[in-house]
């Protein structure tokens, strides 16, 4: 089919079309076609979505001649033991507000728009599709597709084991009450957190409550370190965390063949409330059996792997093994879109070959904190060896090229497994990928900042570099020309290069936010990984509409639990220097049912310090942790405190003045735009 160049039709979009550009040779009172090349139908850049292209829809067919699709053992294992699903299409929460929707995804399993996804991420998409209580053996029980996560289920002498409640306590309510009703109805006894994401307990209080826990009927376990590491982990980077997040997860997108299509873990992350608790029972020790109601469970510790307090664990009665988010069915993130501390590839190679020593042969079950569980001894062993070996070759073929002198993004494009590995289903990159862990290797070793070339030592800023190039290339309308011949031989990558230089120095040019939306999309719908196709496509959305906020998890119930010395910590984070400059004040906190703080701000920085205080303070002030909990979790704030004599201050117009060095963050903030 021929391409055509169009009209420009107005469209929803707030902007007023401008007048420059691409649309000077475009507005016409008739369409006009123009035949370029027989490959592929394009039309004059809008705010609507695109469908596939030809180029794009063969680059995934290659995909397919590639893989074994008439492979179906997974859809075999996701399928087994299926037992019920939740009756109703939504979960929702106690103000009748959908927090999870199973109805959405219903148009993978009808291949509506398939040409639109790439070919294994639409497998995948398939596979997490599968939702409901699933019998895994007896006494060990699953419920999946309520979440992100899996939620397991594991019978010992008084009841149920739960682990990884969920994001949401609305979700883990539901597959709790589908379990009970399905199977039996016997109390939760323990509640088991893998590790300090909060995927993994975000649904505490679905499954069990504070006073069960406070009295010693229902126990938590949780690895070393997990309660500071599930606060820490979010909250000094917390901001541009939730910001990315919502690209990762495809927040920003609806769920279309268009849209977003899978998370490569599970679908996408639920929007209910979010709770935590701090463990009455901690692993510590790898070799260590723990007695959760009269079941043994055998520790593996796993710090520093998928996240910084992690373990996995078997359970001998059942010969069960847990391998927690260290062993799942795609390859995982080294370093996360969403950001995080970067990963150690080989330490994690070498915590799944120390299971399969451990653990490898005695196991008949391997279940994981996502996706279906695997079955037979042989298989599992099989499964642990090459998602082993597939860290270990990005680790280490990463440290070769980097010897020879090769760049982090050379690297990335240069790297692939070998066949033996590439092939195997649960080494694709539905979630990480070998491109972008190769470069967070090279992170983890020399720093991702520099890539060792001088040039690029101290670059200019994206709107200082887009506004040179665009000059250099002759101005906005020979870059979009250039970046039209890109789009019409398929090249969308060297075209969103192009035009991120226009967008970056005139983010009022539309007609190239359009066009590279329209080039955007195509790399969404070429991409395997789904954080990778989310970002494209969210970030598509943001060039065609702006920035639009959307409903994001509530976790104002885990902020209520964060230590005092941390929320310090992280006060220093928010100091605007320009009002800072000049102020020097030493301060005493005492938090009343918490302990005893200070806090100096001298240079433009703030220092905090626990458990200890200035004998000459510039003030002092008082408050108790009811009120602090109450201002975290916005049920009431400063002023309010202070009227309510719930907050005092020796010296008011100090603390006025100190107050006024600490700013706030704006969530959504532009990612593809300035």
């Amino acid at each position: 089919m021929p391409y055509k160049k169009v009209s420009y039709k107005e469209t929803s979009c707030k902007q007023a079309p401008p007048k420059n550009g691409f649309f000077k040779k475009t507005i016409l009172t008739t369409v006009m076609l123009t035949i370029l090349t027989p490959t592929f139908v394009s039309a004059a850049p809008t705010a609507q979505e695109k469908p596939a292209t030809t180029f794009t829809i063969d680059k995934n067919n290659q995909l397919k001649s590639y893989l074994d699709f008439d492979n179906k053992s997974d859809f075999e294992d996701a399928k087994r033991g299926f037992i019920a699903k939740w009756p109703e299409d939504t979960i929702k929460d106690s103000d009748g507000k959908v927090v999870w929707d199973f109805s959405k995804y219903d148009f993978i399993d009808q291949d509506k728009g398939a040409e639109n996804i790439n070919p294994s991420l639409l497998r995948q998409a398939k596979l997490n599709n599968q939702d409901g209580l699933f019998k895994v053996a007896d006494g060990v029980y699953q419920v999946r597709g309520f979440d992100l996560s899996v939620m397991s289920f594991i019978r010992s002498d008084n009841g149920w084991i739960v682990i990884d409640p969920l994001i949401s306590e609305e979700t883990s309510r539901a597959g709790l009450k589908l379990l009970q009703e399905n199977i039996d109805d016997s109390p939760v006894v323990s509640v088991i957190f893998t590790h300090s994401h909060v995927d993994h307990f975000g649904g505490i209080w679905g499954v069990t409550s504070k006073e069960a826990i406070e009295s010693g009927k229902v126990s938590v376990v949780a690895p070393e370190g997990f309660f500071e590491h599930s606060i820490a982990e979010n909250l000094m980077a917390g901001n541009v965390m939730s910001r990315r997040s919502s690209y990762m997860y495809g927040n920003l997108l609806e769920a279309s063949s268009t849209g977003q299509v899978d998370g490569g873990l599970g679908k996408t992350t639920s929007t209910g409330k979010i709770g935590i608790v701090d463990a009455t029972i901690e692993a510590t020790t790898t070799g260590e059996v723990l007695k959760v109601d009269g079941l043994d469970i055998e520790v593996l510790m796993t710090p520093e792997s998928e996240a910084p307090s992690e373990f996995i664990f078997y359970f001998p009665k059942y010969k069960t093994m847990m391998a927690a988010e260290v062993m799942t069915h795609t390859i995982h993130n080294i370093s996360t879109l969403r950001g995080a501390k970067t990963r150690d590839a080989s330490a994690w190679a070498g915590y799944i070959d120390q299971a399969i020593r451990t653990f490898g042969d005695k196991t008949e079950i391997m279940i994981a904190s996502h996706h279906w569980p695997t079955w037979g001894q042989d298989k599992i062993e099989n499964q642990l060896e090459k998602t082993r070996d597939m860290y270990k070759f990005v680790h280490d073929q990463t440290l070769n090229l980097a010897n020879q002198g090769y760049t982090p993004n050379e690297i990335s494009d240069k790297l692939t497994l070998p066949e033996s590995l590439d092939k195997e289903w649960y080494n694709r990159g539905y979630y990480g990928s070998v491109s972008h862990n190769a470069r967070a290797t090279y992170d983890f070793y020399f720093g991702a900042w520099w890539d060792g070339n001088p040039a690029n030592l101290n670059p200019l800023t994206p709107e200082e570099e887009g506004s040179n190039y665009v000059k250099a290339i002759g101005g906005e309308d020979k870059v979009m020309d250039i970046a039209e011949q890109a789009i019409e031989k398929g090249e969308y990558r060297w075209a969103v290069t192009l035009l991120n230089n226009i967008t970056f120095s005139n983010p009022e040019n539309m007609e190239a936010r359009y066009l590279e939306a329209d080039a955007m999309e195509q790399l969404g719908y070429q991409s395997e990984s789904g954080p990778w196709r989310n970002y494209y496509l969210g970030g598509a959305k943001e060039l065609r509409q702006g920035i639009k906020a959307v409903a994001t998890p509530k976790t104002d119930s885990i902020a209520v639990n964060m230590p005092f010395a941390q929320f310090l910590n992280y006060l220093s984070v928010t100091v605007k220097p320009e009002v800072a400059e000049g102020l020097d004040y030493k301060v005493n906190i005492n938090v009343k049912d918490d302990g005893k703080y200070s806090m100096n701000l001298s240079n433009s920085t703030l220092k905090s310090y626990s458990d200890t205080q200035f004998k000459e303070a510039d003030f002092s002030i008082n408050l108790s942790r009811d009120s602090f909990e109450k201002m975290i979790s916005k049920k009431s704030n400063l002023k309010a405190e202070m009227k309510a004599g719930r907050l005092t201050v020796t010296d008011q117009a100090k603390f006025k003045k100190m107050m006024s060095v600490f700013g706030t963050f704006e969530l959504w903030f532009g990612v593809v735009t300035p």
